[in-house]
């Protein structure tokens, strides 16, 4: 008995999803630093290859090298690898697989994969599962026939159908690569400012893989259920708030700005703005060079990928219902109610807890990384640029304004922990290398402190 209560103790899901990405961004380092990764031949360097392979498998999209230009096809296909695995997680892959050859999830396995896809309910996790692999394979076929029209008259049918099938993926994701390059290096997707087909369709693919598998869940059963769970109708109420706010204000503050929207049409004003905005979310393209924009704009950029996309999906940051939470949190205290509510449903205090808890991790991380890249980046940078750079890395957004590739070894090396941190979350990080303790110790009686605050 007592051997079996210690190996439950030593038994984390949490460890072991941790654990499966940092095996995956050193295999993926590895296969990198192979001279047939690189175009020129020889080693891209165990740095640079470490610092691609953590950016793709935590599907951030901040690079040191151009994708196009450096890598050789295998070393794209590298790549793309490492982002769809990162995008749904190793674990939920895996897991997916044992169930689709008819293996049985016992109850480790089955924790396991309810804790890697983001839901409580161990007996849900199985079909969640499968709605995963469904919602990505069918989101990013579509995608890519959907890019197709655009890209073979750009390209030619193979190469176009290649760009097609990589952005699909790494928009689907989050993960912000691109292979544009062949146009001209770090261009991302600004040389598609004026294509608003192309735009919608890569927003649309960011979106969809940013809401969350358990919504998509949700709203496929709807026909038959008539109803939404409270924590769909947050995930679908705010995101479409948020893209909103994010819509208008990169318009409004960009607007005239000669660098970015300035000498643009009105419908191409509107298209890109509209795309930062879904981008911010956690996916990395941009369609404007981002160092040009107004101060004020960068600080709204900073604050929705600091917020993010929703739980259970493709997406980083602190999450949409995080922020919704501490947002209705906040208007209960204003109202001078005990609990907070939303939609007529009381929000249990363990959500506010946990919610307020992964908020001042992140932002600890934050501050860290901040602070590293100012102190160990070019003196060029600033420390606006330096916060931007940081809450890309942990949001696992990938837009850079510059400061990525003037990095010195240390902050390179602490943007990478940044990535992975915002990847598998801080609570879980922490929770995954926390010592064991007894659980009886949150049980003990203790008085109340009563202090004062405000």
């Amino acid at each position: 008995m007592g051997e079996e209560l210690k190996s439950r103790k030593a038994y984390k899901p949490t460890r072991i999803i941790a654990g499966s990405f940092l095996m995956v961004i050193l295999l993926g380092a590895l296969l990198l630093t192979l001279p047939i990764s690189s175009r020129d031949g020889q080693s891209a360097g165990f740095l640079g290859a470490l610092f691609t392979a953590t950016s793709a498998t935590c599907v951030t999209g901040l690079i040191v090298f151009d994708t196009y230009t450096q890598f050789t096809p295998f070393g794209q296909a590298v790549i793309l690898m490492l982002i769809q695995i990162g995008g749904l997680g190793l674990v939920t892959l895996t897991t997916f697989f044992n169930v689709l050859i008819g293996r049985r999830l016992g109850f480790r396995s089955l924790q396991l994969a309810s804790e890697s896809i983001s839901v409580s309910d161990k007996g849900q996790a199985r079909t969640l599962l499968h709605t995963v692999i469904r919602v990505a394979i069918t989101c990013e076929l579509l995608g890519m026939l959907l890019l197709l029209p655009a890209m073979i008259p750009k390209f030619g049918v193979y190469t176009g159908t290649m760009v097609s099938i990589f952005l699909s993926v790494s928009a689907f994701c989050n993960a912000g690569f691109d292979i544009m390059g062949r146009i001209a290096p770090y261009t991302s997707l600004t040389t598609c400012f004026d294509e608003p087909y192309v735009l919608a369709v890569i927003a649309a693919l960011i979106i969809c893989g940013g809401l969350g598998f358990l919504v998509w869940q949700d709203v496929a059963a709807f026909h038959k259920t008539k109803h939404l769970r409270v924590h769909t109708r947050l995930v679908l109420i705010f995101t479409a708030a948020l893209l909103i706010f994010g819509t208008v204000s990169f318009a409004v503050c960009e607007w005239n700005n000669p660098a970015t929207l300035g000498n643009m049409n009105v419908l191409d004003k509107i298209s890109n703005s509209a795309f930062q905005s879904a981008t911010l979310r956690t996916a990395g393209f941009n369609s404007v060079d981002l160092a040009a924009c107004q101060p004020v704009t960068k600080i709204m950029m900073i604050l929705l990928m600091f917020i993010g996309a929703a739980p259970g999906g493709t997406g980083g940051g602190i999450k949409v219902t995080t922020f919704a939470v501490l947002f209705m949190v906040v208007a209960s205290v204003v109202r001078g109610r005990e609990d907070a509510a939303i939609f007529k449903h009381k929000i249990p205090k363990q959500v506010v807890y946990k919610a307020l808890a992964l908020s001042i991790l992140s932002l600890i991380a934050v501050v860290i990384s901040t602070l590293t890249i100012n102190v160990f980046t070019s003196s060029d940078v600033n420390i606006m640029d330096s916060m931007f750079e940081a809450v890309s890395a942990f949001a696992t957004v990938g837009l850079s304004v510059g400061a990525t590739a003037v990095m010195k070894p240390i902050a390179l090396c602490v943007t990478m922990a940044t990535m992975l941190i915002g990847r598998v979350g801080p609570v879980t990080m922490a929770i995954s290398f926390s010592l064991n303790r007894d659980h009886n110790d949150g049980r003990a009686v203790m008085p109340k402190a009563n202090i004062s605050v405000g």
